[in-house]
Parts: structure tokens; sequence; C-alpha cells
């Protein structure tokens, strides 16, 4: 079954009708929250005013820090000594306000709507502070502090230094400098967040819209100081990274049902998501790259500022993925680079699908364009001249990789994916489109990018595979899942272990009281971690299936077949014996059939790609169109190319939202002006092309599997290939995205002034 485009056994009951979110529980007694958010982007809290609350019918009460206990700021979900000045917010602010949308109050009611009202009657009295939401503003040595008492809006200095680059650059032919600005963006995913908490037999439970059960037991369990806590994640329609971190939300609902000892709901708007779940990619990169005469690059030096908004609440995991990529798949022989992570007075950041990978390749990509161009190298020549060779892996940079040891590329052709992605795009066929575009007044330019992506990320997942009272076959991961198809690549692989219909597997996940522990569905990594223990596990219990089934038969292990639930001797079918009935064997032995695997992650395997992109610009509008997308891809061994299409046609839609659509604007005193669906556009299925891929498949050697993450690989490059396209087709050096009609049409203006 490994391989095979199995339909996903999650599908009928989502189509159907019958997923269950967090909106969906329906509790006994349930108390409905609404939150009063701060309008101010930094604001000293002078007094808050509940006395018109009052007047709403159906108000249970106000609540601030001090009476739920919540002025402690919340624990660091990463930490990392880098970190000079960490921030965290507390759940309900109580003397200062940092970006506009932060929570202040609570309010409690008996049902949604109530709460809403009461909210807006909650009078707070602020008392206005300097603030900053640019960040090259904020990163200068007087720009106003985002928080009070700050001596630097510097939250962490990260240099990453490796290689003689000073060597490289006194022996270069050329040196480029790109001066690339990358917007800061957010997650639209289709469920908001929400969360539900319930104190039930004197334990606290709560259900959340979350990636990470694991992580959110952990913090919620340290801060109010008690164990008896469980997670559960029901359907989540969609995660794609905030929904990763821990939110004040969580730590507040928690803290009312304890309080209130009824349970309570909160379901996010999509206002407030726009306002305060978690954003990202604002990157400001100033780089030189040195390069031989042939093109080959043989150094990269320069300073990346990024936007970490207001708080710290992933630590440095974002930035720091970013990092260990800038290289992409190219043999950079030595870097120096200074990553300035900095506070603003804006919603704070954390991983978004790829993190901050598809900055890396923006960097890099954009590089490797800016060089060939002023060498006068054809772009894809470019590429294969600078491409790690497929006999160089495991391939190590001299740069210290943030899981530990030196950054070690595992495996991967990446000429043989850009040559898979050559033959799909038609390249021989662009110049006479080109013409045919220049007819009817449009540009049409050709991009090409490619990307790495370090995936699976440890340590493990463990998962336990085992059978029940009847004979059916139970998967056990606390892990959940946001719409990747779990379920049914686990199936899938204890189908070909233990030879079941994939159909018939349970999996039981999403609930930090299941046995077993877990991470965090994040960072492309589920695959390669909680796949290879199902496997592992799976072949566990193959074996001792198969040896109870020997001694019953009286036959060699080897010859035992598995097959339709039921074991049975080679070349004897009528010698049989169902699962259910070894099962019941088992249990009057006072065993149970049930089996622990654990792979542990030593390095990352290390996915690939190439993607080549049409576009058709309309130089009166600005308007990008893209005519044709053509990709590459390698995760390894694809377990279920249906799913892994999948995963890749979002990664990539999302990405053209990144490249052409989507930006989030502050002004200068630290106003968002993006906030509803009508200042902000995201795609629609006309905006998006035909996608068309191939798959090349280069197995990771450090996983029984051989499978490497799928789940961001589609977005990584994309805005680097669409501004190589629009670069292409206009003849000027894209160094910005969103790729907007005003910033195009900025662009031609300045190219045509001066011509």
């Amino acid at each position: 079954m490994i391989g095979s485009p199995f339909r996903r056994v999650e599908d009928p009951r989502l189509v159907t009708g019958q997923g269950r979110y967090v909106d969906d529980l329906r509790l006994d007694g349930m108390l409905h929250a609404a939150f009063v958010r701060s309008p101010e982007a930094h604001a000293r809290i002078v007094s808050i005013d509940v006395s018109e609350v009052d007047d709403v019918e159906g108000v249970v009460g106000v609540f601030t820090a001090a009476d739920l206990g919540l002025d402690r700021p919340m624990p660091i979900g990463h930490p990392h000594p880098l970190l000079t000045d960490a921030r965290t917010a507390p759940p309900l602010a109580s003397d200062e306000v940092c970006y506009a949308g932060q929570t202040v109050a609570v309010v409690v009611a008996r049902d949604r709507y109530a709460a809403a009202d009461a909210a807006d009657a909650v009078w707070v009295d602020y008392e206005s502070l300097p603030a900053v939401a640019d960040v090259e503003r904020a990163a200068e040595s007087d720009a106003p502090a985002v928080h009070e008492g700050l001596e630097s809006n510097l939250m962490a200095r990260m240099p990453v230094r490796w290689g003689d680059v000073d060597r490289a650059f006194e022996d270069a032919h050329t040196i480029v400098r790109s001066v690339l600005r990358q917007h800061r963006g957010a997650c639209l995913s289709m469920e908001t967040r929400g969360v539900v908490a319930a104190e039930i037999d004197g334990r606290l439970t709560v259900w959340s819209s979350t990636q990470s059960i694991s992580l959110l037991r952990q913090l919620l369990s340290r801060y109010l100081g008690r164990e008896d806590i469980r997670v559960i994640a029901p359907d989540v329609g969609g995660g794609f990274g905030p929904k990763g971190n821990v939110y004040p939300e969580e730590y507040v609902l928690a803290a009312l049902a304890i309080r209130l000892g009824a349970p309570v709901k909160w379901i996010e708007g999509r206002r407030e998501h726009l306002l305060t779940t978690n954003q990202q990619r604002d990157l400001v990169s100033d780089i030189e790259v040195a390069s031989d005469q042939d093109g080959r690059i043989l150094g990269l030096r320069g300073r990346l500022l990024h936007d970490n908004g207001a708080y710290a609440p992933y630590g440095l995991l974002l930035p720091m993925t970013g990092v260990d990529l800038i290289q992409g798949p190219y043999t950079v022989g030595s870097m120096d680079l200074t990553l300035d992570v900095v506070y603003t007075n804006a919603v704070p950041t954390s991983p978004i699908r790829g993190a901050m990978r598809p900055n890396a390749a923006f960097i890099i990509e954009r590089a490797i364009d800016a060089v060939a161009d002023r060498l006068g190298i054809d772009r894809f020549e470019m590429r294969r001249r600078n491409f790690i060779p497929p006999d160089a892996f495991p391939y190590a940079f001299d740069g210290d990789a943030r899981y530990g040891g030196k950054i070690t590329y595992d495996s991967g052709d990446y000429e043989g994916a850009l040559d898979a992605v050559i033959e799909l795009a038609d390249l021989e066929g662009f110049e006479r489109r080109r013409r045919d575009s220049a007819l009817d007044g449009r540009l049409r330019g050709i991009g090409v990018a490619a990307y790495v992506e370090d995936t699976g990320l440890g340590p493990f997942e463990q998962v336990r595979v085992g059978l029940d009272a009847e004979g059916g076959v139970e998967v056990t991961v606390v892990t959940g899942s946001q719409g990747q198809g779990h379920s049914t690549v686990y199936a899938q692989i204890c189908a070909s272990a233990l030879g079941v219909d994939p159909a018939s597997v349970i999996v039981r996940s999403a609930d930090s009281d299941l046995p077993g522990t877990g991470k965090s569905t994040v960072a492309s990594r589920t695959a390669v971690t909680a796949g290879s223990s199902t496997l592992l596990a799976a072949e566990a219990l193959a074996d001792r299936l198969r040896a109870m089934a020997a001694e019953r038969f009286e036959a060699a292990e080897a010859d035992i077949v598995l097959e339709s639930g039921s074991a049975s001797v080679a070349g004897s079918p009528d010698v049989i014996v169902s699962f259910a009935e070894l099962a019941a064997e088992a249990g009057a032995a006072g065993l149970t059939l049930n089996e622990l695997g654990e792979h542990p992650v030593q390095r990352p395997p290390y996915a690939f790609g190439c993607h080549i992109a049409e576009v058709v610009v309309d130089s009166e509008t600005g308007w990008v169109e893209v005519d044709r997308y053509s990709i590459a891809h390698d995760c390894g061994t694809v377990l279920n190319p249906m799913i892994v299409d999948g995963q890749i046609d979002g990664g990539v839609v999302h990405g053209l939202s990144n490249a052409l659509l989507e930006r989030i604007v502050y002004d200068e005193s630290g106003q968002p002006r993006t906030t509803t669906l009508m200042d902000i556009r995201i795609p629609t299925a006309a905006d998006v092309p035909d996608l068309v891929k191939v798959h090349t498949v280069t197995p990771a050697p450090d996983n029984p599997l051989g499978v490497k993450g799928a789940g961001e690989g589609g977005t990584m490059p994309v805005a680097a290939v669409i501004a190589s396209a629009v670069d292409d087709a206009l003849g000027v050096s894209v160094d910005r995205y969103p790729m907007t009609p005003d910033v195009v049409r900025a662009m031609i203006e300045a190219k045509t002034a001066d011509e």
C-alpha cells in the first residue's frame, strides 16, 4: 500500500458534515467568553471601568489579570540562550499593552452575543506611548522603545559565520549587492482559533484548535501549577503554523473554567484572527554575493533584519529556521551574516508554512539570478554550475546546525529535479509564447527557483499499533492532524506491514491522555517521525502475529502470510487463523497485542525541488497573471501521491498568495490597516494556474521509510520564482514582494524614467 494513491479515510466523515470542530462542542452549562482588546499599539493601562457591563443581560462577570491571577508573563515555547531580553505577554495585560489587539480583560456571559456586547461596554483608559511598527526604524538606536524600559528593541543577534568569507571576497571576480524586502503576511486558515475549557471530575480539560497538544499541556501545567490537565484537539480546519503557538486565550479560558466551575468557550472572529493570530515573513536583507568569473558562488555576507513583533512567544525558532538554509542547494563556500531579531509594536510572529525557509530561498535565488544577469550566464545554467552534485552526499557545510552538529544535507539530485521540471515547462516554446503575448501588448517572462527543506524535526514521535478484542488494527499517536491526511498514511503503513484493508484501521490521535509522547504537527515532520514509528510498531506486531500463528500451525515463521486480517501458511490457504482469534488467545493469557514504535531522528532528511513559472504582466495596470507553473518535487519515498500532490498544490497556492496578493499593513503609529477580508486579498480558484508536477525520488537514508517531509515544500520557492519571472518580463531587478499591481507599476515607471 505504500506509494498507492489510496483515498483518504478521513474524508467521508468530513464531507458528510460529521466533522467535529471546537465550535461544535456543546457542554451542559457552557458559558461564552469575549475579549476586551487594546485599540492602542503601545500604551499604559490607567484604569478599567466595567460599570456599563451591568446593563447587558446574561453577563456572568468581567475579569482582569488580577482577578484570575494571570499577571505573570506566559512561558516561552522554545527558549534560547541568544535571547538578550526575552519578552512574553501576560495572558491579560495589566500595566502596558504593546500591540493593537492585545488581550486586556475578558467578559463571560451565557451566550456569545451578550459576551461580545458586554466586551464593547468595558471602558479602558489608556495613556498612549510612542510606537514603532517598521522593523528598519525599530532597529535604529533612537527608535521608540517597544516596551517601556527596553534599552534596545534588539531581541537577539544571531551570527552566521563559516568558511573564509574574507578570502572569498578578495578572490571574487564579481560582487553583487541586493537589498530585499519580504512582507509581513497573515495566515488565514479556514477555521479560526478556538478554545473550550472545563473542569470534569476535578480535572481540567482543554479543547483547542491547536497543532501542539503536548506543548500546550506542558505550558499550561507549568503556568497554572497543576498536572491534572488533559488537552484534546478535535477536528482542526487548517493550522499552517500559527496554531503551533500557545496563546493568551488558552491560558485565560483554562483559568476561567477553574474560577467559575463551568465550561467556557471562545471562538475567534475573523477580524480577531487578522488582528491577533501570529503572523510572519517580514524580513529585510542587505546581502553581497561573491562569485568567480564562471558564476560559481564563493561567499555571502551581509545583514538581515527580522520583525518578531511585540513579544517572543516562540523564542528564536522562526529566525533560526531560515539561517540554516540561506545557501540553498548550492555549494556556497563561506558565509558571514548577522541576523538581528527586532521587537516592533505589531502582533508577534511565529512560523507560517515554511517558517523562514521561503525567506531564505528568496534571498539565495535572487542572488543567483543577479550574478547570472551580471555575468551574462543563462539562469538555468547558473544553477547547474552551483548545485551540489549527486555524488557529494551527504554534504556538510562548515556552519553549525540548530539541531546540533554541522549543517549536513543527507541526499539529493538537484540537477535531476531541474531537468525534470524543464521538460514539463516546454522551454523550447517559451520565445514563441513571449512573442504572442507581445502582440497583445503584454509582457511575458519566465523564472526558475530551486530550494531545499530540512524536514522531520526530531527528536521522535511514539506510536502504538495493536489489535483490539475483535482483531481490528488500532494506531495510537498523541500528535494530531489539521488536514494533512495522517490517518490515511498511518493506515497505509499498517496495511503494508499487516496485510489489512487500510479503511479498516482505526487511528486515535490528538489527545494528551493517549499513551506515548509526542511533539507538534509542525516542520513537515510527521511522516518522517510518526510514519517511521508506525512502521516499526506495525512490523513488530506483524512479527508477533507470525510467531503466534507459526506456533499454532507448527510452521516456520517465514512461511506465515498475513492477509485480509488473518494469518495463514504459505501454500496452504485453508490453514488459517483470524486476527480476532489471535487477539482472543492473547487475552486469555493475560496479554495484549500492542507494540510501541519509536524512530529517533538523528539528522533531518532534506526534501528539495525546482519550480518554473511563466507570468504575463499588463504594463498598464501592473497586474501579474501566472500563466504556467511547473514543479519538480522530491520528498523521498512518496507514501501517497494523492496526498503529497494535495500538499504541494496547497503550498504553491499559499506561496502565490505571499508573492502576489497578501500584505499586512501597519501605519506609523502601529495601527493595523488590514483587518478584514476586504482589506487583504487571498487567492480564489480563478487566481491559480494549472499546476503540473513530477516527482523525483531520492530516498532518505536515515529512516526506514526513506521518506522526507512534504507539507511545506510547495511554498518554499514560490515568491522567488515569481520574482524571477516578473524580473524577466520587465527587465528589472525585483527586490520585494508582494508584487501587487502598485508595486509592479512603480517598477515599470522607475525603469521608464531611467531610460
